[in-house]
């Protein structure tokens, strides 16, 4: 379906190939593999949730476009755009989309705020989601290439219910965090107490 999918130069000024040339640039082989397994999958719920196909492409293509930048290059970041002080000690898992976001916007001249969006919160979800930020959140968890232990269960969830799919990743995620005693950043447990907790 990926290959079919013509971009309008409406939310990214280059063509679906020319964007992955991009993407190809930033990233080892296997992160970009990743990538377009994101794409892949993003594409096939959308098929089935529904979703506007090219911004789920391109927020899929760039949605870990700045994962392998150097530390000191989200730190300038961070300070740059004054992002609170406390985001410096979370480190790249959630620096990646939070602060890549600003990365992209100027390097690609993206501007489109659902998309950016989308990348912001791909590793943490958040209360109110897009469709977009939901198809992005999920695939990224389920995409063909990820191998634990309720992996496959996750992914028949996706198919039949992206809202459920979002709970079920959520909570496997923090309790994974739990687990390794990892610093937990406050929007993963806001996602969790809309997504999860039974009201």
């Amino acid at each position: 379906m990926s290959k079919e999918i013509v971009y309008t130069n409406q939310y990214v000024d280059v063509s679906r190939e020319r964007l992955i040339e991009i993407v190809a640039q930033q990233m080892s082989e296997k992160r970009f593999a990743h990538v377009l397994r994101v794409e892949e999958m993003a594409l096939e719920l959308a098929g089935i949730h529904g979703g506007d196909l090219e911004k789920v492409s391109i927020a899929a293509l760039v949605h870990d476009y700045a994962k392998e930048r150097p530390d000191h290059d989200f730190i300038k970041v961070i300070q740059e755009k004054g992002f609170p002080e406390e985001l410096l000690v979370y480190g790249n898992p959630i620096w990646h989309g939070l602060v890549g976001a600003e990365i992209i916007s100027k390097e690609l001249g993206m501007t489109d705020a659902e998309i950016l969006n989308a990348v912001r919160l791909h590793t943490t979800g958040a209360a109110d989601m897009t469709q977009l930020d939901k198809l992005i959140y999920v695939a990224d968890y389920v995409e063909s290439g990820r191998d634990f232990p309720v992996v496959n269960q996750a992914r028949e969830i996706a198919l039949t219910d992206l809202d459920e799919a979002v709970a079920f990743e959520t909570k496997h995620t923090l309790a994974y965090l739990v687990e390794k005693e990892a610093l937990i950043y406050p929007k993963t447990i806001e996602t969790f107490n809309q997504w999860v907790v039974k009201k």
